[in-house]
């Protein structure tokens, strides 16, 4: 009779050839084929409309000698314009993600009459052409104009002032937080909200701990919206400015007049150290939302069983 086999010298089971196989990253994560054509495309592309535009500019400026650059962008008059421009931008980009959150929030957690109106109105400064959204504002806040005239005899001047210039950056710049918190509201789970009341947690520490984390980043990404949008803003605030040099005048205003003098190289100058200033702070801005995602993202894994993101 033949011996029996036992199971300790059964060979053991060989794997599969495609489970040990090592799987690279792009087979790991590509879903959609055609990744090599499409990135070819998404590059040319940014390079026709974005890099070669801005290469020009560049060019143009290399033309200069070092110290006629230095001289150009350190004239009194064209800091005064960058500071402003920045300055009156970062505070429009301030206001805009505070009150942009609340309007945002009414329109995602209230039902209220013409509420479809109001959704329709924050579009506006999308659709209104520059011009006359900067005449519409002077017409309003001039020292004639229907609140300029109650604002005056407090000692509230706004029309041709830089407080002005903010109050045209703030109004073309809200669309851009609103439409940008406002679906990552609509997604926020009302489970969770519910379940921090039920711990005792108040209606602020419910906000600051749970609403909060989860819309940071889409409130981070409107400001940067907002902000972009100010810095490169002419059209609504040549009006209300009132462009006196060193008080109202912007940088853009101040691009246009070099090129009115036929002074181009100048003009790329000063369009160069707005264009570096604005990749900074916009890269900061990434960075930290970067940050922000990466953090939530250890917060949840850590909170759940054994640290595992995907455990359910």
């Amino acid at each position: 009779m033949p011996s029996s086999i036992s199971l300790a010298d059964a060979p053991p089971p060989t794997a599969n050839a495609a489970q040990r196989r090592p799987v690279s990253v792009s087979q790991r994560f590509t879903v959609l084929p055609g990744f090599g054509l499409s990135l070819g495309f998404t590059i040319f592309y940014l390079t026709l409309i974005v890099l070669i535009p801005l290469s020009a500019t560049f060019l143009k400026t290399f033309t200069m000698t070092w110290d006629a650059f230095r001289t150009t962008v350190t004239n009194p008059r064209v800091v005064a314009s960058l500071e402003l421009s920045f300055g009156a931008s970062l505070v429009a980009a301030i206001i805009n993600t505070v009150f942009g959150l609340i309007v945002a929030w009414v329109l995602v957690r209230y039902r209220f009459f013409g509420k479809r109106f109001i959704d329709a109105l924050v579009d506006l400064p999308f659709a209104l052409p520059t011009a006359v959204a900067g005449i519409a504002l002077t017409a309003l806040f001039a020292g004639n104009g229907w609140i300029g005239r109650w604002l005056e005899p407090l000692g509230i001047k706004v029309a041709f002032t830089p407080l002005g210039v903010v109050v045209a950056l703030t109004f073309i710049g809200l669309p851009f937080v609103v439409r940008t918190v406002q679906p990552v509201l609509e997604d926020v789970e009302r489970e969770l909200e519910e379940a921090a009341a039920s711990l005792g947690a108040s209606r602020l520490q419910t906000f600051l701990r749970v609403i909060l984390p989860a819309i940071l980043p889409a409130l981070l990404t409107g400001f940067a919206l907002s902000f972009a949008r100010a810095t490169g803003e002419y059209g609504s605030v040549v009006f209300i400015s009132g462009n006196m040099p060193m008080v109202s005048e912007i940088a853009p205003l101040m691009i246009y007049s070099k090129l009115e003098q036929y002074d181009y190289a100048g003009a790329t100058a000063v369009a160069v150290v707005m264009l570096v200033i604005s990749f900074v702070l916009l890269l900061l801005i990434n960075l930290l939302q970067a940050w922000t995602r990466r953090h939530q993202t250890g917060a949840r894994a850590a909170a759940l069983p054994d640290g595992n993101p995907e455990a359910n």
